[in-house]
């Protein structure tokens, strides 16, 4: 039997829609990430792009458990002396919701170039209108349990 290789001639993208209303933060970072991926399809190879293009509507109406709305805190340097800003989720979810859910993501996929070039595959928007129609996205049901 002979071993499956992906490569650029094999893969067959399509493009996924994801509402993202009512999905706490994390699941829904870590379903994307997985098809951005390839993870659900059969063909997936760990060194090559095997993944789908997302399209995530509605990043405004994600959730966050517990207390990580008040607690949790996104920090970034800007490289300057004395540059650490610090902002916490319930500010950042209100004003720049589509950063967060992108940084989620982001975290979720591998570090390094490969995990680059699939996170230019996610395109994040806040409210619910329909995009790219261009591409006839599918609407992709997302787990709401493992």
């Amino acid at each position: 039997m002979k071993t499956f290789m992906a490569n650029e001639q094999t893969i067959d993208r399509k493009w996924y829609v994801v509402d993202a209303t009512g999905m706490p933060l994390g699941r829904l970072a870590s379903q994307v990430a997985a098809i951005l991926r390839g993870k659900n399809k059969p063909t997936f190879t760990p060194n090559a792009d095997t993944g789908d293009y997302v399209i995530v509507l509605n990043c405004d109406k994600v959730v966050l458990t517990g207390k990580k709305l008040e607690k949790k805190i996104k920090r970034h340097h800007t490289l300057y002396m004395g540059g650490m800003k610090e902002v916490k989720y319930d500010k950042l979810m209100a004003e720049k919701s589509d950063c967060a859910v992108y940084d989620a993501v982001k975290g979720m996929l591998p570090k390094n170039s490969l995990g680059r070039k699939m996170l230019k595959k996610l395109r994040v928007y806040k409210d619910g209108a329909p995009r790219h129609e261009a591409q006839q996205p599918e609407p992709y049901k997302l787990q709401t349990r493992y």
